[in-house]
């Protein structure tokens, strides 16, 4: 409907596995290496795992496509079968046709242990690809392992490759499994895209389908927010995508904004996608108010209390008490506007009422102010005592005695 509208040849977003519109990432590269590896080495079962939606289907019919000519493949599509059905099935694949009773489990194991001696004798290879494993119960996937029991001295004669959800880990893990888990030769598990290749992912199929080069119909902004909606899940965002352009068009917009895609996300997925944005905004605004309410109540606490009171206790033994230091020091404590005078010394053992207040000394009248640092605390009678130090390196050298 809008291909027209945007100068396109064809749809850009369909989620049908097309593969012109095939985007490799270093995941999906990795993940086909893997099975090419795990079907090389003639190991039995090799796995393949990942998100709905992150492209395991299309990564398993390239696979299917480079495999050589001497290399026959069942391709199970449904694996929500019973055993004598799922067998029949993966004999249809083959073409095997010497079977006395297809109903028969007996039967068809033996129609198609037949076909793999053959095969392997005239050189051939014979695939087992299975998708959706994850719906695969416990005594079909035992089956399927027996079916890896004929073997030579160097292969087995049929490989298997198991490809589905996150769920079908788990399955295999099962300890009632571990006699097939051994048998896995190359495990793989696809990742969604991260923002950079969403953005590429993007680019790609709008290119493919014909869009100019110099155009642009979905802004950094909005790629950023597709990213979060779709958590780079392809086929998420071909959905997003083509319910956007369609918005746009309607809208006799050239490009998506924000709004667009948003209502467009919201439409497709059922809930407002904007919740967990509008959350993490109103997280941080109630950290900024709390910090800032905070800070009004300790200003208003200092307020009311008045000014900061100093009494002097008996010296602690501390290295910061040297001859030669002077064994008192005027100055203004709290802010330059309070003219409250005690003697401080260094090393002194001091009862502070409020630390808060305390953060700086001013000397000579408040021209001069002098930072405090707490080098020890004590508990005594129930009120906390701070050693401090008034840093002789910020004094001015008629107070510091240098000199």
């Amino acid at each position: 409907m809008y291909c027209q509208y945007f100068g396109l040849r064809e749809a850009p977003f369909s989620i049908a596995p097309n593969p012109r519109y095939l985007f490799m990432t270093e995941s999906h590269r990795e993940a086909l290496a893997h099975l090419h590896y795990g079907v090389g080495v003639g190991g039995g079962f090799v796995l393949l795992t990942g998100e709905v939606g992150t492209g395991k289907t299309t990564v398993s019919r390239l696979l299917l496509e480079q495999f050589s000519l001497d290399t026959d493949v069942a391709f199970i599509l449904n694996p929500s079968l019973n055993a004598p059905e799922l067998l029949a099935s993966i004999c249809e694949e083959l073409f095997i046709e010497d079977i006395d009773d297809k109903k028969s489990l007996k039967s068809l194991s033996d129609g198609l242990y037949r076909f793999l001696l053959e095969n392997h004798a005239k050189g051939r290879n014979t695939v087992l690809l299975i998708d959706e494993a994850q719906h695969l119960q416990f005594d079909m996937l035992e089956q399927i392992r027996l079916l890896t029991n004929l073997e030579t001295n160097t292969k087995k004669l049929l490989q298997i490759i198991f490809v589905g959800q996150p769920e079908l880990k788990q399955l295999l893990a099962e300890p009632k499994l571990r006699q097939l888990s051994q048998r896995i030769t190359a495990r793989f598990h696809i990742k969604s895209l991260n923002l950079n290749e969403t953005q590429a992912y993007i680019q790609h199929r709008l290119k493919v389908a014909g869009l100019a080069a110099d155009r642009q119909l979905f802004g950094p902004r909005v790629v950023k927010e597709i990213y979060r909606i779709s958590n780079g899940i392809p086929r998420m965002i071909n959905i997003i995508c083509d319910r956007a352009m369609l918005g746009t068009y309607t809208q006799k917009k050239s490009v998506t904004d924000l709004a667009t895609l948003r209502q467009a996300a919201s439409d497709v997925m059922g809930e407002d996608v904007r919740q967990g944005y509008l959350t993490g905004r109103l997280v941080l605004a109630l950290l900024v108010s709390a910090a800032v309410i905070t800070g009004l109540l300790v200003a208003g606490t200092l307020l009311w209390q008045g000014p900061v009171q100093f009494n002097s206790e008996p010296k602690l033994s501390s290295s910061h008490s040297q001859t030669g230091a002077p064994r008192a020091i005027s100055a203004t404590l709290g802010s330059p506007s309070r003219n409250f005078i005690d003697e401080v010394a260094l090393g002194d053992r001091v009862k502070i009422n409020d630390w808060l207040a305390v953060k700086f000394a001013y000397l000579d009248g408040g021209n001069t102010r002098l930072p405090i640092e707490v080098l020890s605390s004590s508990l005594a009678h129930g009120v906390k005592l701070f050693q401090i130090d008034l840093h002789r390196n910020s004094m001015p050298k008629s107070l510091s005695g240098k000199g």
